[in-house]
């Protein structure tokens, strides 16, 4: 299934905005987004596009300690590295640990999920299109959506993302949430047709752009055995995870070098990748943001998102919910990292079994509501 194919129910209208040349460009919303759990409330659009001003092209610095950083690796375990662990885990304990504690916080409000995909659905991998999720986790997902109003956050574009989740239930937030669309509904004219509806695309102009980036950057790391450069659409991805350490900065001058020409993009990094992103004040928090009052849930006390990702640009989602002093986010890691989040689990495993306590939590509430 490719989730970019339209159908004609899928009524679409335009808003324009002052683009980066100075011209006007098109951000496409939905008129009716599909119904979910939450019900939807139409959006505020104004607020919401006064958010994508550009950020002037902001840089950031690279090294090889922030490379390191971005996906840490611990071959051994040392006495200074399990006291550093123990004392982080202070901070940020287990979510398995504190479940009954969490769910206490969320009774009698409306569970929202949140979920990135690479290292928190599926398992890290070197290659990214074998970055599958097992089918236990698709089963759990399913569950979950038939609980909770669910979104996929994630890096990725969609297509590639929907290609290895295949649930149809759920939202997708492609491109750190530059690319937002809402779960498929059967059309009036064909039960066996289904429709995707595009919610938000703030960053439709740069297609051309990035689509032009990327094929300056497969021509320019070629010589980098091991770099893959993947086009998300709305961004695009410079994989190192393969390259040998030594050749690292190399490649980032190789990346940099590109985007010199390319003022209105920026570069970020992730777990072993560069991603260079269009300068808007866009990122997957303003996403988690946009999804919340897509549901209806803009300025309600009784709601309890739950954020779980793994990388560093989830990190915007965990600030929006601790701003928002509502729910909370869980990193998924191993290893002590700088975070926002609140709680932790280990890795994709230990993120299912959480997501399946969920599902129980929930039919047991359901079941009690149901004797009262």
């Amino acid at each position: 299934m490719n989730i970019e194919k339209m159908t004609q129910q899928n009524v679409v209208v335009s808003e324009t905005k002052t683009g980066i040349n100075g011209g006007n460009s098109s951000i496409t919303v939905a008129q009716k987004p599909p119904a979910a759990p939450g019900g939807y409330i139409p959006i505020p659009r104004r607020r919401i596009l006064k958010n994508l001003e550009i950020n002037g092209g902001q840089r950031i610095n690279i090294s090889i300690d922030s490379m390191r950083a971005s996906s840490p690796t611990h071959a051994k375990s040392t006495p200074s590295l399990a006291e550093e662990y123990n004392s982080w885990i202070l901070h940020h304990p287990s979510a398995l640990d504190m479940f009954e504690q969490i769910m206490d916080a969320a009774k009698g409000k409306q569970v929202v999920m949140f979920l990135d995909y690479d290292g928190t659905l599926s398992p890290i991998v070197d290659d990214p299109d074998r970055a599958f999720m097992s089918d236990s986790m698709r089963k759990t997902v399913r569950k979950l959506a038939r609980c909770f109003p669910t979104a996929i956050v994630t890096g990725r574009c969609i297509d590639k993302v929907y290609n290895f989740i295949r649930l149809a239930e759920l939202y997708y937030a492609g491109s750190h949430g530059m690319d937002i669309k809402g779960p498929t509904k059967e059309s009036n004219s064909n039960k066996n047709d289904k429709a995707e509806e595009i919610l938000f695309q703030p960053a439709s102009e740069f297609v051309p752009m990035i689509n032009e980036v990327f094929e300056q950057l497969v021509e320019k790391t070629k010589s980098t055995p091991g770099a893959r450069v993947e086009n998300h659409k709305f961004c695009a991805a410079v994989h190192f995870r393969c390259v040998e350490e030594k050749r690292w900065i190399e490649l980032a001058q190789q990346v940099k070098s590109v985007l010199k020409e390319y003022p209105k993009l920026r570069l970020a990094q992730g777990r072993k990748v560069f991603e260079i992103r269009p300068s808007i004040k866009w990122d997957k928090g303003k996403a988690l943001e946009f999804l919340l009052e897509s549901l209806g849930f803009a300025n309600c006390n009784d709601v309890f998102p739950v954020y779980i990702g793994d990388d560093r640009t989830d990190e915007d989602a965990f600030k929006k919910l601790r701003d928002r002093g509502q729910g909370f986010g869980i990193l998924v890691s191993k290893f002590p990292k700088e975070t926002t989040a609140s709680y932790t689990l280990q890795e994709p495993n230990e993120v299912m079994d959480f997501l399946q306590r969920l599902v129980e939590w929930k039919k047991l509430s359901t079941k009690s509501r149901s004797r009262v």
